[in-house]
């Protein structure tokens, strides 16, 4: 039994095709195949059930899988504690970012932080928060930059920086004249959202109020386009609202629609974000520094109130 069978078992588990596999653990398919059999006879058990589309874990399978995390975070770790100790930044690095926040973000730190550390190879991927829980939880990323909080005791939060939302408007639209608006004279109703991977609903912003009870004002943030959700406005549809890094490329024209809210505005908390159990601190640190010293000049708001990304309806 070896770490590249099992690494090599992870990747046939989390992609369920030995092919996709192969192809991310840049061997051939043949070769991975092979290793794979080799670690089943030598347990006398089958992991995968070959026969099914996409491809399952047997019973034993499972458990084999869960132990060979383990055992690959534990070899992993060894090689972390000698390049902390030489005080050594580079190797593979996978991120998660969640839609809503990659279109801006990323090209803020992508460029410093490859030209301050050319010896990391920094593998970026597009994944719901949902995928991101996941994916750490599993082993399959090291951290992902999401809107917090997450309430997730195995997951720590480093936060970014605070966004807060900016409406957009259209002149024949109630809130047109205004200078600022408040929460309270926003009408869900009245608001464009965007469905997950589909059409709009409450997947980009729902902004809930209990009329009957006075309940204090309930905000959650999922993923969608904004470009789209900015087109809709524009063409008269209703009004929209945009986290702030989402407005600064907007044309002169576009921005005369832009309307902040009174303070303090509501606002997501952008963190990034790694289990508990991470290895690769030195990794971490280094994008934090590089993101924070990028953003300070973009963002400086402080006072505004938290939006929850978790859904509490």
């Amino acid at each position: 039994m070896t770490i590249t069978q099992l690494k090599y078992t992870l990747a046939v588990a989390e992609y369920k095709n030995f092919t996709v596999a192969a192809e991310n653990c840049f061997v051939t398919q043949p070769t991975l195949s092979m290793q794979i059999q080799k670690l089943e006879e030598e347990l006398d058990a089958k992991i995968f059930n070959r026969s099914k589309k996409p491809i399952e874990l047997t019973e034993v399978g499972k458990r084999i899988v869960e132990q060979a995390k383990v055992i690959v975070d534990e070899s992993n770790r060894i090689v972390d504690i000698v390049h902390q100790q030489k005080g050594y930044i580079g190797g593979e690095f996978k991120l998660g970012i969640i839609p809503t926040i990659m279109p801006t973000l990323l090209p803020m730190f992508l460029k410093t932080f490859n030209k301050n550390y050319p010896k990391v190879q920094l593998i970026i991927e597009e994944l719901t928060t949902e995928e991101i829980v996941r994916k750490l939880t599993d082993g399959y990323i090291d951290a992902a930059i999401a809107a917090t909080p997450l309430e997730n005791e195995a997951i720590k939060e480093r936060v970014l920086y605070y966004e807060p939302f900016v409406g957009l408007i259209p002149e024949e639209h109630k809130l047109y004249q205004k200078n600022k608006i408040t929460v309270d004279e926003l009408n869900v109703e009245d608001i464009l959202l965007l469905e997950d991977g589909h059409c709009f609903k409450d997947s980009i912003l729902n902004i809930c109020r209990s009329p009957k009870t006075g309940k204090n004002i309930h905000f959650q943030l999922e993923s969608g386009s904004f470009d789209t959700l900015i087109k809709l406005s524009k063409d008269g549809l209703g009004m929209t609202l945009l986290p702030y890094l989402n407005t600064l490329d907007l044309n002169e024209k576009d921005q005369a629609h832009l309307r902040e809210f009174e303070t303090p505005p509501p606002a997501r908390e952008v963190s990034l974000i790694y289990h508990k159990s991470q290895l690769k601190m030195q990794l971490i640190e280094a994008l934090k520094s590089t993101i924070d010293s990028v953003v300070r000049g973009a963002i400086a708001f402080s006072d505004v109130e938290i939006v929850s990304p978790l859904n509490k309806a």
